[in-house]
């Protein structure tokens, strides 16, 4: 690599973005892990893995990345692992026979990441890196946190300070953000940095409710990122991202969903405005997620009013099933429904036993604004 853009947080160093740390381990996999890379940025049922690598017996390897602090990336690699065993993709020059092994690579690793790590049967080895500096020189040093063993290796490098080429907020976008929560607040403005910081050629693009990003407002710029507030003033994430739940080349603006906690999910696609519908779908399916739990806690008045509801709910269900095993994008609402027990109401279906739905894990929405920002760049 010709160089990688390292910034200068406080008095330590880091990589600009997770991309920049991925793209150099990637061009180190060799030196660094002894592995062979094989892919990067890889589909397999709806999970992305950052790279797959091989040992030198054919053994895969998934590599994670984080930039910063994620307490789900136990989770995250559990799920990429169940991905690929069940559809044992590149078999030509993957030994299947061999256990996958699951390496995370981060910055500094949160005691829930062990905890989960301690009760996962997988095999999970956990990289704790750091970006070191001697003089004019810069190394990354990775140690496996598991052995003590550590390697490290020079970084061919570009200085940008932290802050650099980006606009202090304007009134506009601080006057919405006045009637935000504090983790609202906090959760756009971290976003807005890492958008804007991420290439000099992103702009920030103004409205009275929107706030895009892209490189210009033009009918061929591309856009990356927008916060629209909408009329209480409750902001709502887009990401220009693949179709398909995001597994498609081709480029939509994608709703997402947060708990403004790193949670995330992708939602559904809106070419344009807030989503009417889907904002009135969601909130019919919050109500009948308030009635359910009035139907299970038997607060309802009358045994019709309970056959209504538990009707209603299964036609929801099946519905929402349905979407769910054709891998289609799932709203937190529809997530929500399917985890009520329906065996609890089985009558309804003549005693039938029903699925039931756990969805305990969510994605990152760091995870989803940097597949956003990759997907961004590549279409310049």
């Amino acid at each position: 690599m010709d160089f990688v853009n390292l910034r200068k947080t406080g008095d330590s160093w880091e990589f600009a973005t997770e991309a920049d740390l991925e793209d150099f381990v990637w061009a180190n996999l060799k030196e660094l892990f002894g592995l062979i890379p094989l892919k990067r940025q890889y589909y397999v049922k709806g999970q992305i893995c950052d790279i797959l690598a091989l040992k030198e017996n054919k053994q895969l390897v998934v590599l994670e990345f984080k930039n910063a602090e994620d307490r789900y990336i136990v989770q995250q690699l559990t799920r990429y692992y169940n991905a690929l065993q069940e559809v044992k993709p590149l078999q030509d020059e993957i030994d299947y026979q061999q256990p996958i092994s699951l390496i995370a690579i981060k910055p500094n690793f949160h005691r829930d990441n062990f905890t989960d790590k301690k009760y996962n049967h997988l095999s999970i080895e956990f990289f704790e890196f750091v970006v070191l500096a001697d003089g004019f020189n810069y190394y990354l040093q990775i140690n496996n946190l598991d052995n003590g063993k550590f390697s490290k290796i020079e970084i061919p490098h570009q200085y940008r300070e932290s802050n650099e080429d980006i606009p202090l907020p304007s009134r506009g976008l601080m006057n919405r953000l006045a009637k935000c929560s504090s983790e609202q607040q906090e959760g756009i403005l971290k976003i807005r940095k890492k958008v804007l910081s991420f290439d000099k050629r992103m702009e920030e693009m103004s409205s009275a409710i929107s706030f895009r990003y892209g490189n210009g407002n033009s009918k061929t710029s591309k856009l990356c990122a927008e916060f629209y507030f909408d009329s209480k003033g409750v902001p709502i994430i887009f990401l220009w991202l693949g179709l398909k739940n995001n597994s498609s080349d081709r480029i939509s603006r994608a709703r997402i969903w947060t708990d403004w906690q790193g949670n995330a999910l992708l939602e559904g696609y809106v070419p344009s405005g807030i989503g009417a519908k889907m904002n009135s779908y969601k909130k019919t399916l919050s109500n009948r997620l308030k009635i359910m739990n009035e139907v299970a806690e038997n607060k309802t008045s009358t045994f019709q009013e309970k056959y209504k509801h538990m009707n209603q709910y299964f036609k929801d269900r099946n519905r929402i099933s349905r979407k769910f095993n054709n891998s289609e994008p799932l709203t937190y609402e529809e997530r929500k429904l399917l985890e009520i027990d329906a065996n609890k109401f089985c009558i309804v279906q003549g005693g039938e036993k029903l699925n039931t739905y756990k969805f305990d894990h969510y994605d990152s929405l760091n995870g989803l604004v940097e597949v956003a920002l990759e997907k961004w760049r590549k279409r310049l």
